[in-house]
């Protein structure tokens, strides 16, 4: 047998893939591609939102437990400061308590900030 000539074996199949391709109506064909495109639009539209949707869940939910906590551990600083002074800064240096809660909570929030944006090692 010649190289070029194509072996009935080769022939047949081809003639099987031709006589299966037209087996498909076109109404099939259509339908077909409608099921193809919406499952490669939910795919690549719906899978990627469902992720953002849960890293934006986690986000949330790990900035209102640091928000408790720092508040908690401000309020916690102002008691301990006024139960370790409680002679001494006591009638009008009460307030000192309360400066020293509000800069521990600044400098957490400041921390907090200065992280934002930048990539861990």
């Amino acid at each position: 047998m010649a190289a070029t000539e194509p072996s009935t074996r080769d022939s047949q199949s081809i003639r099987d893939a031709l006589s299966i391709r037209d087996s498909h109506s076109m109404k099939d064909t259509a339908f077909d591609l409608k099921d193809l495109v919406i499952a490669y639009a939910k795919q690549e539209t719906l899978d990627p939102l469902k992720a953002l949707g849960r890293f934006v869940a986690f986000g949330l939910a790990g900035a209102l437990f640091l928000a408790v906590g720092t508040v908690l551990g401000a309020l916690a600083a102002v008691r301990a400061i006024q139960t370790e002074t409680e002679p001494h800064l006591a009638g009008n240096l009460s307030w000192v308590p309360y400066v020293g809660g509000i800069l521990l909570a600044s400098i957490i929030a400041v921390g907090a900030a200065s992280r934002i944006g930048k990539s861990q090692p």
